[in-house]
């Protein structure tokens, strides 16, 4: 588990292409790595990554296909910067939202503008994310937690304070650019709750089970 307070930009050295999926090779900048030891798990760009190996200033990660398909990391090369942040332990200071690092889809990027000192975007989800994104809830966008600040369909609206844009990647977010979010964990869980006994079959939360639940009232 993660908090999505991003603790070092790493840069990508190598990606090496293994039989359908990759190794890949990450120097960590001023990522704190002392304590980590092998197996340890390390979000990149909000997608958790179990260490393989571990340098001085660097570690190694296999992606598998499945993480590659849901994620931009089969997008890097070398040279590429992503977001590093170790672990959580009970000692860790919870200043984001609780983050699994288990990536639910690909946004883009529609509209990045200044505001203020501030920089403003607006971020496209994939359809079937829109409904986990509230006004005032929590996404985590690159393995960033952030404050949704508007949502408009499937597009929201994030404020980025200096601090932000210069302690992660999100300065270079311009519009078309892809990346990995990860909607609140609760609501996750609560549409697989709110199922019950009908999560065993096939299906969702609809417009019906929410009536018969007692959430919408019959006009």
């Amino acid at each position: 588990m993660f908090t999505g307070i991003i603790q070092a930009i790493g840069t990508i050295e190598h990606l090496e292409t293994r039989g359908g999926d990759c190794r890949l090779s990450i120097a960590t900048g001023k990522l704190p790595l002392a304590g980590a030891a092998l197996g340890d798990s390390i979000a990149v760009s909000g997608v958790c990554l179990t260490a393989i190996a571990l340098g001085e200033n660097q570690f190694s990660a296999d992606v598998s296909r499945e993480t590659l398909a849901r994620t931009t990391l089969g997008g890097l090369k070398a040279g590429s910067r992503v977001n590093l942040e170790l672990a959580l332990t009970p000692a860790t200071r919870l200043g984001g939202h609780i983050v699994s690092g288990h990536v639910d889809g690909v946004g883009e990027v529609v509209e990045r503008k200044a505001d203020a000192r501030s920089v403003r975007f607006v971020i496209e989800a994939p359809a079937n994310l829109a409904k986990y994104i509230a006004e005032k809830g929590s996404i985590c966008v690159d393995g960033v937690s952030l404050t949704v600040n508007d949502v408009n369909g499937r597009r929201f609206d994030l404020n980025i304070v200096p601090h932000t844009l210069s302690e992660t990647t999100l300065d270079e977010f311009q519009p078309g650019r892809k990346v990995n979010l990860e909607v609140d964990l609760l609501a996750r869980y609560l549409e697989r709750l709110l199922l019950g006994d009908k999560a065993a079959e096939s299906g969702g939360v609809s417009a019906e089970l929410l009536a018969n639940s007692g959430f919408i009232k019959n006009l």
